[in-house]
């Protein structure tokens, strides 16, 4: 499929490029006149399960065709055979492990953090140990650093390191990053002493990762290896290039992962080949837009570079630069857009690391009937179920007021059993109630009170009651006996009053 060539062979698409088409438009082109079979020698290693999926639908779109394997990066963990470490523990085990570790230390030591913090300590510890297990870095470098200037802060910091010290010793089980470096570098081995001859394809990774990053040196090396690099800016000049690799001025810059993963394979970016050849892509924009992220030491190209630049208005060609008063306004307009895209046939994305924004677009969408495919997901505590749980969980304080429990009582799932109806006015009627007599704070009391002698809620009543004071476990208990708790009471409050 590839020629052979000394030097490790490295492919890059243009940045407005739609990269799973042109992947699959690179490999058609590269293994015509093949035998058939040859498609199913093709192994693809992509780094999110989006692109696995997508790069799936596109060979079963046709033409009829034997498939190559597409794995997920990060499935390398879960190789069985690859290292003698056991599987990894999950990453909820390992985080209520070191919640304890974290309890343990700030019991012993006066000032660190309070007590409430532990579990946001601990993600965070948890956080830093993942990335520390994925570039390969042990505890003890972190202890050797000269950090005199901030050594009082940094004292503290190293009393939270050393306690996951055991975590890091081989005779530990491994995290999934732990498993998933060991694991990449033991392929990378055998693969050295014993290169496959099959085509071996890492696609659509950057390299930010350092498991990943060593992996791509690995398949790049190959006889048959390849790696083909997303966005890559073609249009660079090679001296801004070397401007990147100092990290103090380069590291901000779109390509500095790029720059950092070709000088570890010892070759220059005018040896990157474009992976496919396409003359209908803008190379104007692609200009354009290379000259703009120019980095800081160079952003003189703009007065000498920018006058040359050739036709900018097919460059700049359906861009809107749309300023908005506030976040309301702005998600108004992108989903107007977009519902104008839906309406018309178009395919159209929204890229932003603001998922308040996703959120607000999703819900003016779904005013309309349109349900977005939002590849980052919806978090389970947004959803129906995950915010009912989380209302029943309310009901563990000491007092629950008024807004707290209207809230749980109009929550779909709340006595989702027969006659909801009934439920839903005995709840309007509570609320009527509490919001024109109060009182602030909720007891068994007001709310027999409420109820009064004719028993017309005493059923509704008794079931709340006993729902809502539940007598929660008051000291340290098993994380089993806390989900018993919470999924029992879930169930009733779910359940209603008539329901067993």
């Amino acid at each position: 499929m590839f020629s052979s060539q000394e030097t490790p062979r490295v492919f890059g698409t243009q940045p407005n490029q739609n990269f799973p088409d042109a992947l699959l438009e690179g490999l058609t082109k590269r293994l015509k006149g093949f035998p058939p079979e040859d498609w199913a020698k093709v192994v693809i290693y992509v780094n999110t399960r989006r692109m696995q999926r997508r790069l799936s639908q596109l060979f079963l779109s046709g033409p009829a065709r034997l498939l190559p394997k597409i794995n997920l990066i990060t499935d390398i963990a879960h190789e069985p055979t690859l290292t003698d470490l056991p599987m990894p523990v999950s990453t909820l085990e390992r985080r209520l492990e070191i919640t304890q570790l974290v309890r343990g230390l700030l019991s012993r030591v006066d000032g660190l953090a309070p007590r409430s913090a532990s579990f946001d300590l601990a993600n965070s510890l948890t956080a830093l140990m993942d990335e520390m297990q994925g570039e390969g870095i042990a505890p003890s470098v972190l202890k050797n650093l000269d950090v005199s200037d901030v050594s009082g802060h940094w004292e503290r910091t190293l009393q939270f390191i050393n306690i996951v010290q055991d975590y890091f010793e081989s005779g530990a089980i491994p995290d999934t990053e732990a498993r998933q470096r060991a694991c990449v570098l033991a392929l990378a081995k055998s693969w050295k002493l014993s290169p496959p001859n099959k085509p071996i394809i890492l696609a659509g990774s950057t390299g930010s990762r350092g498991t990943t990053f060593q992996l791509m040196l690995a398949i790049s090396k190959l006889p048959q290896g390849a790696i083909v690099l997303p966005g890559f800016d073609f249009d660079m000049p090679s001296n801004v290039w070397d401007r990147l690799n100092d990290p103090s001025t380069g590291e901000d810059h779109p390509q500095f992962r790029f720059s950092h993963l070709l000088e570890s394979l010892k070759i220059n970016a005018m040896q990157v080949e474009r992976w496919i050849d396409s003359t209908t892509m803008s190379s104007a924009r692609n200009k354009l837009i290379s000259l703009a992220m120019r980095p800081a030491p160079a952003t003189h190209h703009w007065q000498r570079e920018g006058p040359s630049l050739k036709n900018l208005s097919d460059a700049t060609r359906e861009i809107t630069w749309l300023e908005a008063p506030d976040q309301r306004t702005e998600a108004m307009a992108i989903s107007l857009r977009l519902r104008e895209a839906a309406e018309t046939g178009q395919t159209a994305a929204v890229i932003t690391p603001d998922r308040n924004l996703t959120r607000r677009i999703s819900s003016i969408l779904a005013s309309w009937n349109i349900t977005p495919d939002d590849s980052a997901g919806i978090p389970l505590s947004l959803t129906a179920p995950g915010r009912f749980f989380l209302h029943v969980l309310e009901l563990a304080k000491s007092q629950i007021t008024s807004e707290e429990l209207l809230i749980l009582l109009k929550h779909p799932l709340t006595h989702s059993g027969g006659d909801r109806g009934q439920h839903l006015l005995n709840t309007r009627e509570l609320e009527l109630h509490l919001r024109q007599n109060g009182p602030a704070f909720l007891s068994p009391k007001s709310l027999l009170d409420w109820s009064g002698d004719t028993g017309l809620h005493k059923n509704w009543v008794t079931w709340l009651i006993s729902c809502i004071f539940t007598n929660w476990p008051k000291a340290t208990q098993p994380m089993n006996t806390w989900l018993d708790q919470h999924c029992t009471l879930a169930k009733r409050l779910s359940s209603g009053p008539n329901e067993t």
